[in-house]
């Protein structure tokens, strides 16, 4: 079933200039890019998309960390999209994905992990609403 979900690419990966090789790899694997934006994160933004964590007392370090650069947000669709990129993008903790897996090439550890996928299609939907604007999502 095609489903689109939201990737972050974060100021890591735009600081290591990572970002055409992170696109690359999805497309290879024949995901269709339906949006895609540079963005500034504001406080705002990074509490609502953090509301799991935002209470916790090293939120203050990911909100730095999330604002250092501008990043780059992507809508990509393709079957099963959401697990596929999961997988391909390797555990959340790149000390523990292995060599080939986007954060295992690239990422160094639970938070400087090259990319924020979305982890559910109804998370998707969510987090899509929150970074693209109606409009902003194209099919072709």
């Amino acid at each position: 079933m095609s489903e689109t979900t939201l990737i972050l690419l974060k100021p890591d990966c735009v600081e290591k200039g990572h970002c055409g090789d992170v696109i690359q790899r999805f497309e290879k694997h024949q995901f269709k890019i339906r949006g895609v934006k540079m963005l500034k994160l504001t406080d705002e933004l990074l509490k609502e998309h953090y509301a799991h964590i935002a209470s916790r007392p090293f939120f203050p370090e990911v909100q730095a960390f999330m604002q250092k650069t501008p990043v780059i947000a992507l809508a990509i669709e393709g079957e099963d999209v959401v697990g596929r990129v999961r997988d391909l993008l390797g555990p959340t903790n790149s000390r523990d994905a292995e060599p080939g897996t986007i954060r295992g090439d690239f990422g160094v550890d639970m938070m400087i992990n090259v990319v924020h996928a979305s982890d559910s299609v109804e998370n998707a939907e969510i987090e899509l609403k929150r970074f693209f604007a109606p409009g902003e999502l194209f099919s072709y």
